[in-house]
């Protein structure tokens, strides 16, 4: 068991930009995965409840990410300014260069997706 966590693209726009759930008329992908990076997970959380979020627990609800999301997500990677997130099956992150150049992939990648049309948003599971 652990923090399982991924950025999925979807073919359309879901009618909120938090707790939708998947449909089998939508297509959806896997854009990028991490294992056990709570602080990412920590900052996916935060901008759910900004975005309206309400369930008590965040695992397995979905969470658009938008071009302004990914642009303040970027300037906090790169300031060392994600959320200091624990919990009991989440590892920890490492804050290393690898790390942070995974993280600055998914946001170079997510750009692109979103750039051809597709929504992108992140979901968990632990």
């Amino acid at each position: 068991m652990g923090l399982d966590m991924y950025a999925m693209v979807r073919s359309t726009k879901p009618e909120t930009a938090v707790d939708f759930k998947s449909d089998d008329s939508v297509e959806e992908m896997e854009l990028h995965y991490w294992r056990k990076h709570p602080n990412l997970h920590g900052w996916m959380e935060n901008l759910y409840y900004l975005k309206g979020g309400t369930a008590q627990s965040f695992n397995c609800v979905n969470v658009e990410v938008d071009l302004d999301d990914l642009d303040q997500l970027e300037r906090h990677i790169r300031g060392g300014q994600l959320p200091q997130t624990a919990g009991f099956f989440f590892g920890q992150s490492q804050l290393d260069e690898d790390e942070i150049k995974d993280d600055l992939e998914f946001i170079r990648d997510a750009r692109k997706a979103i750039g051809e049309g597709l929504t992108v948003f992140y979901t968990s599971w632990w």
